[in-house]
C-alpha cells in the first residue's frame, strides 16, 4: 500500500510540475555589448526606419498561452489516468499470484 501511495504522489507531483506555467519565469536579458570608440566610428549607424524587433499582438500571445496550458492539462490528466491503470493492473496481478 505504501508503494501505491508513493506512486500516486509521484504521479501527481509530475503532473503539477508538467503543467507549471512558463510565464512565471523571468526573461533572459542579453549581455551588454561594448565597443571601442575607434570601432564605433568606423561602423555607420543603421537607419531606424523599422522597430528593432517583432511586434507581438497580446491577444494572439494570450490565445497561444491558453492553448498550450490546455494541452498540458490534457497531457497531465492522461498521464495520471494511465498511472492509475498501471497501478490497478499490478494490484490485480498480485492478488492472482497470492491465490495460486
Amino acid at each position: 500500500m505504501a508503494k501505491l501511495r508513493g506512486l500516486v504522489l509521484v504521479g501527481l507531483l509530475g503532473a503539477v510540475l508538467f503543467t507549471a506555467s512558463p510565464a512565471l519565469a523571468e526573461p533572459v536579458r542579453p549581455a551588454a555589448v561594448t565597443m571601442s570608440v575607434a570601432h564605433a566610428a568606423a561602423v555607420p549607424a543603421p537607419a531606424q526606419t523599422q522597430p528593432p524587433g517583432p511586434v507581438l499582438d497580446p491577444a494572439q500571445t494570450d490565445k497561444a498561452n491558453t492553448e498550450k496550458t490546455k494541452n498540458k492539462l490534457i497531457a497531465g490528466l492522461l498521464a495520471v489516468v494511465l498511472l492509475g491503470i498501471v497501478i490497478w493492473g499490478r494490484k490485480i496481478r498480485s492478488k492472482r499470484a497470492k491465490k495460486s
